[in-house]
């Protein structure tokens, strides 16, 4: 055995060959080498398969066995490349019998370092050949071989390290565990050597995949820009090519049919010329679905039977199931209903037998689609409920399994991204209720929806598989059954592969983990939960958990006997859904839905009257400037127009019933993200007079149920010796932020200490009460301190507090980026603080992350947020925008953080809040005039009430009485309808 080594690497024409085997092998491995970067698979292999014959024909000894497994594994890395599975799998297994055959040979320790790396490299390649016949089982067993055996091989470069973890990813994206397959990559590129030249590109290009089939289009084409970059300073061409492909995939999920259809055809041109037949029946995939897409049905058939033949030659029997199932599509758009139903039956046995069952949930969908449109297209007569329960059957498990795959994913903004390709699937499961007409269905669903993530504050990644299904995009019905890259999955029941090791400290930090919501019981009499039968379906099917093992109930209704409360739910599918629910003296329930045209009509009025888009200085103006909000004639018209969308008549008239007969009723509100921002109080709920929702009933916001603590314990306690004052209020008053002046962005909202005395009162009022922390001398001395840092305030909550007030500049997130845990609020922190959010020049906030995670991410003995900021029973965050959790698909900003950490009531904020030198300059009211400081007082009021709720509804009405009398500026709802009270 050769005790020189040296990795295969680039050479040039006159560069000198490395000495391993002598002559002729030495330099015809460099030659075959270089083919193989030109793309020349053909020349490369003929190259290999010369000197294996000249190998063959040397006398046998266990050095000849070793050269002859080099060449195959050289050849079956080729033909891997150029899709030749059988030719690969072959010299794969001969490679690997002659390795172990001379395993218990003599050899020196660089012999045995030598002998390692060609098995390692062996078992890489037939790993890689496994996951292309889809024997994902296999692959991870070649893979864990490796892992096993790669400890006594010297890697100093991390080298095969590297890629070993390659494969792993790739194994993760066959099974569709993108969050998985994210981190792991991540970590990787992180942490792989500069001199793994063919490694990184590869990662790179593993991220962009991920991205594009997850719906992340931008971050895919900056991960394809750089790894394009890498490869051409390698002169890598045949993985350029194969970009390429990759780069048109991303293009025809955006949407950008045209571009995807050029980039396609450049890319099969290419393949078919170097005789790369599976990467050509890939493209061939794509471009029958380009083809039906455009109308042309013939050309679309044709592909689809010439990549389904190359799949199968090459026994690529996912991938042909793939065909299939857009063949399926194909034959029933021209009629041929029999063929639809035998090539889909005939993709789901394949899916079945390789476990991918994600992929028998698309089919399913499929058929529940085709189902639907045989509806819309024909009488069905009598048997219509048939084939609607038909279809239902197949839909909402399908639906359910597919929404939960998010639940792999590390990110927030990749989850967000997920829902937005899964929804469609739930879209169906909503229109075939509703179609159906059952109430008592439509109920679980939008309860199940409703319900919310669960925080996952573990250090190791969730057990969940992130699963992306169906199709994203423009393209109508038949995007979703196009056989993406994203729906290549391999479920496991027991859960999907777990990181180790570096990858899952650095997956631990990467973002906010969540798991499935929990179930929700309906009925305590009977113990049924909501959507029970399908969530069994689909967990039975497609091997995929759904719900936690925990269970909330829908409605906690014990303590609600004093008045009438009605829970109302929305939840979005398309259409705005809602279902409510009578307690507390009045029974009843219903459901309710509003057309999609109708709701986002509305909400687009209702932003337009709100601080809109720019800056904040331009936000406010326009709002002032022009918003129906500062106008009494166009704000009623608005309230009119969003209580139309939104807002049932029928629910309405029991609200007047129950008030007639039992007093003013609560009305608790859970809305969906689409209509966050939307104040219920002032939905004009009658087409003839003023009569506004507030008029009828007091309002409350409630957050998910996720978020209640399934046995409710008593406030926590201080830890035995600390000094407490439970009495105490704690008062963050306009605090002065690190390096920003008080007329700069994040300056005064408040303006100079001692300059209003409407607050100078508040604060003197609260002194005369009880403790007020920080302790002060005056009630000036309460504003634009320098010391109310997040460890001060941490001190301080710890000790014990029954109410904590922050009045000051709050950072929503953006909902586009879907992380609500990014919402900071800013106290007096300088940069050197520690904590998850990004410093803001010589400032770093205190974010929704830090509340809920703490010092967890940052190191080994770190606490949760809620031990370190435990929240009050009530919280006042008065700032712009401190309520925004709830327009995101996962509600964890800062309200919703304190009530995590706590709390059980959060005054919070809809929208960017005016402040009273905005009304004075914007609206010329003046200077004696502040608008934001009787805010301020009202909320102090009213959480210092029984009942913060009634009172602060109070204060409001007494505004919308002034605001429908006078019109004044300083009554505008631009202010006081940004508050509301949330709640579990």
């Amino acid at each position: 055995m050769p005790e020189t080594s040296g990795d295969d690497g680039d050479y040039e024409e006159n560069a000198a060959v490395p000495q391993l085997y002598g002559e002729p092998f030495d330099s015809g491995l460099a030659l075959a080498e270089q083919h193989q970067l030109a793309a020349d698979l053909t020349a490369a292999c003929a190259v290999y398969e010369h000197l294996l014959t000249l190998a063959e024909s040397l006398e046998d000894s266990p050095d000849v066995r070793f050269l002859r497994a080099h060449l195959l594994a050289n050849i079956a890395s080729v033909r891997l490349t150029a899709t030749d599975l059988v030719a690969a799998e072959d010299a794969v297994e001969r490679s690997r019998a002659l390795l172990d055959g001379i395993a218990s040979a003599p050899m020196g320790p660089r012999g045995r370092q030598l002998w390692l790396e060609m098995m390692l490299r062996t078992l890489l390649a037939r790993a890689d050949l496994l996951c292309g016949t889809g024997r994902l089982d296999e692959a991870l067993a070649c893979l864990d071989e490796a892992a096993l055996r790669l400890p006594e091989f010297d890697d100093p470069g991390g080298l095969r390290t590297s890629e070993l973890g390659l494969n792993r990813v790739h194994l993760l994206i066959e099974r569709s565990e993108w969050g998985a397959a994210e981190e792991q990559a991540s970590a990787l590129l992180s942490t792989t050597p500069a001199t793994a030249v063919e490694t990184i590109p590869r990662l790179m290009i593993a991220l962009g995949l991920i991205c594009a089939s997850t719906g992340r289009f931008d971050p895919a084409e900056d991960w394809f820009a750089r790894a394009e970059d890498a490869l051409r300073a390698t002169g890598d061409t045949g993985e350029l090519q194969s970009l390429l492909a990759h780069r048109a995939y991303t293009a025809m999920r955006r949407g950008d049919f045209d571009l995807a259809e050029r980039l396609f055809a450049e890319a099969s041109a290419f393949f078919e010329r170097q005789r790369w037949y599976g990467d050509l029946a890939v493209c061939e995939q794509a471009r029958a679905f380009l083809a039906g897409r455009r109308g042309d049905s013939t050309g679309a058939d044709d592909l689809v039977a010439a990549s389904l033949a190359r799949f199968e030659q090459l026994g690529a029997s996912i991938a042909a199931a793939d065909t299939m199932l857009l063949g399926a599509q194909h034959a029933y758009d021209r009629g041929d209903i029999r063929e639809m139903e035998r090539l889909a039956q005939e993709a789901r046995d394949v899916y079945q037998a390789r476990e991918v069952y994600e992929r028998c949930a698309q089919v399913d969908l499929m058929l529940a689609r085709t189902l639907e449109d045989n509806l819309n297209r024909t009488d069905h007569g009598d048997h219509e409920r048939k084939s609607v329960d038909n279809a239902l059957s197949l839909a909402l498990p399908a639906a359910l399994a597919l929404e939960a795959a998010r639940y792999g994913f590390a990110t927030a903004h990749a989850r967000s991204q997920w829902l937005e390709l899964a929804d469609d699937a739930m879209q169906l499961a909503f229109r075939l209720a509703l179609r159906r007409q059952d109430q008592g269905l439509l109920f679980e669903l939008v309860e199940h929806r409703c319900a919310g993530a669960s925080l996952a504050q573990d250090r190791t990644p969730s057990t969940s598989a992130a699963t992306p299904a169906g199709a994203g995009g423009d393209a109508g019905e038949s995007v979703s059954v196009f056989p993406s890259a994203a729906m290549k999955v391999y479920g496991h029941a027991d859960g999907p592969t777990r990181l180790g090791g570096v990858a899952a400290e650095a997956a631990a930090s990467a973002g906010l983990r969540v798991a499935p919501p929990p179930k929700v019981r309906m009925s305590q009499e009977s113990g049924r939960v909501a959507l029970q039968e399908h969530i069994e379906a689909a967990e039975f099917r497609y091997h995929r958990r759904i719900v936690d093992e925990g269970e909330v109930p829908f409605w906690i209704t014990d303590d609600l006997t004093s008045r009438p409360v009605v829970q109302v739910r929305l939840a979005d599918a398309g259409d705005l859904f809602m279902t409510w629910t009578w307690a507390g003296g009045a029974r009843g329930f219903g459901t309710g839905h509003g057309p999609a045209d109708e709701v986002d009509r509305a909400v687009r009025a209702l932003a337009a009257a709100l601080p809109g888009p720019g800056t904040a200085a331009e936000g406010m103006r326009h709002a002032f400037a022009s918003g129906a909000m500062t106008d009494p004639r166009h704000e009623h018209a608005l309230a009119r127009e969003l209580a139309e969308a939104m807002w049932p008549e029928g629910l309405t008239a029991q609200i007047r019933q129950v008030s007639a007969r039992a007093g003013r009723p609560l009305v608790r509100i859970q809305p969906s993200p689409r209509v966050a921002q939307v104040p219920w109080e002032l939905l004009a709920v009658d087409a003839e007079g003023d009569v506004r929702l507030i008029d009828l009933a007091d309002v409350v916001t409630t957050a998910p149920t996720s978020l209640r603590r399934p046995d409710p314990k008593p406030h926590p306690r201080p830890a035995p010796g600390t000094d407490t004052d439970s009495d105490t209020v704690v008062l963050v008053l306009d605090p002065r932020i690190p390096g920003f002046r008080a007329d700069s962005p994040l300056g005064s909202v408040l303006g100079p200490p001692g300059s209003d005395p409407e607050l100078l009162a508040f604060v003197q009022n609260r002194l005369d009460a009880g403790a007020v922390v920080p302790s002060v001398a005056t009630p000036a001395e309460a504003f634009r301190r320098t010391d109310l840092d997040r460890d001060w305030l941490s001190g301080a909550l710890r000790k014990g507090a029954r109410r904590l007030m922050y009045v000051g500049h709050v950072s929503g997130a953006p909902v586009e980026g879907g992380q609500s845990e990014d919402g900071t609020l800013h106290l007096c922190c300088g940069p050197g603080t520690a904590g998850l959010a990004e410093a803001v020049r010589t400032h770093r906030p205190l974010s929704a992350k830090d509340l809920l995670l703490g010092t967890l991410p940052l190191r080994a003995d770190g606490e949760p947020g809620a031990r370190i900021w435990p929240a009050p029973p009530r919280v006042a965050l008065i700032g712009c925008e401190s309520g925004g959790d709830l327009r995101f698909a996962e509600s964890f900003g800062l309200a919703t953080a304190m009530l995590h950490n706590g709390a059980e009531l959060v005054t919070a904020t809809r929208w960017v809040l005016p402040t009273s030198f905005a009304f004075h300059r914007l609206a010329g009211l003046p200077e004696s005039v502040r608008p934001l400081s009787a805010a301020v007082v009202a909320v102090d009021t009213a959480h210092e009430d029984q009942d913060p709720v009634a009172r602060l509804g109070r204060w409001q009405r007494e505004q919308l009485d002034h605001w429908r009398s006078d019109g004044r500026i300083e009554h505008s709802p631009l202010l006081w309808a940004a508050m509301t009270c949330i709640v579990v």
